[in-house]
């Protein structure tokens, strides 16, 4: 594993319109290819890409956009639908979006004929992240600057309300954590909520702010990550409600933090875009310094792809890939 490697991006796709949000679906959807979406200022794109690390007869890579979504206002945040599947007769293409106005969009297609969807009201504030309930796909959480994490039905009903004590910045639903729910605040705070009793049973301190970003570790349940201030943060359940390891990251401010969906010591973290790049620094728990670095033409967003160490980030008509070691 090469030592802070500033590494060229990998693969790029051009896009019609600026990228303000990317994000590959994290659940299996019966095809050989990985389903992508991306959010511009109108319109969400559901495209498939298949890389060359995981198809020998693919040269780099292989995009092909299925179809385009429009959304008629800009799209911060996407969550994709266990439900999602590429193998069914129709094919069904389940997605929800965060707008701002302070609505969530949920879309379901079959790619054909049938294009739907919902509109769920209810914030008073700008969301800032959503996730959806990663076994069945009938529940969506979300949370937002109004100090509230919201939990819905697919009808857009409320079924669970929780008040926070400043904004929400991302929530998470862990797969074999399905009736708990991880949500982050911006003061610094992460708490974790039992869906049955409707209580909060947990909480981390990040003794540091703003908390801007949090992930809950696919392949490791005990273990949490976070951006605050220009550090990475991580946390061990099991042992302390204070980071057991952080580190000074970005010289600015810290953004997103996202864990690799296939090594419980690999995650990447961006910071602000400046006035005309975005880092995107990759690390290994391993390693004293970052194992990638790589920089983005004003980029936003970040996401993993679920089956090999590569993760995305959009931008200025184009969204960037950066393919790591484990």
């Amino acid at each position: 594993m090469k030592q802070d490697s500033t590494r060229n991006i990998s693969y790029t796709v051009d896009c019609e319109d600026y990228v303000h949000v990317v994000k590959f679906n994290p659940f299996d959807s019966g095809d050989l290819c990985s389903l992508i979406a991306y959010g511009g200022n109108n319109y969400v794109v559901v495209g498939t890409c298949r890389f060359q690390e995981e198809d020998a007869e693919v040269e780099g890579m292989q995009y092909k956009t299925l179809r385009t979504f429009h959304h008629g206002i800009r799209v911060d945040a996407i969550a994709w639908s266990p439900e999602t599947r590429l193998d069914a007769i129709p094919p069904q293409i389940r997605f929800c979006t965060a707008a701002s106005d302070r609505k969530l969009r949920l879309f379901t297609s079959d790619l054909q004929d049938k294009n739907e969807f919902k509109t769920f009201d209810g914030h008073s504030d700008y969301i800032n992240d959503l996730v959806f309930a990663p076994n069945e796909g009938q529940e969506i959480a979300s949370v937002s600057d109004d100090h509230t994490c919201r939990v819905w039905d697919l009808e857009g009903n409320e079924k669970a309300h929780f008040v926070l004590r400043s904004a929400g910045m991302s929530v998470c639903w862990h797969p074999e954590e399905a009736f708990k729910l991880m949500v982050a605040e911006k003061n610094g705070t992460i708490r974790f909520y039992d869906l049955i009793t409707q209580q909060a049973i947990l909480s981390l301190e990040c003794e540091q702010t703003p908390l801007m970003s949090a992930d809950w570790c696919l392949k490791n349940t005990f273990k949490i990550g976070a951006v605050a201030g220009s550090d990475w943060l991580i946390w061990d359940i099991t042992r302390s409600s204070y980071p057991q390891d952080k580190r000074p990251v970005h010289v600015d401010r810290a953004r997103l933090f996202r864990w690799s969906r296939v090594n419980e010591n690999l995650f990447a973290t961006t910071g602000y875009p400046g006035k005309t790049t975005t880092q995107l620094l990759v690390h290994h728990l391993g390693h004293p310094q970052p194992i990638l670095t790589g920089t983005a033409a004003v980029g936003s967003g970040l996401t993993w792809h679920r089956t090999l160490p590569l993760c995305a980030v959009g931008g200025d008509h184009k969204i960037f890939f950066w393919v790591t070691e484990m």
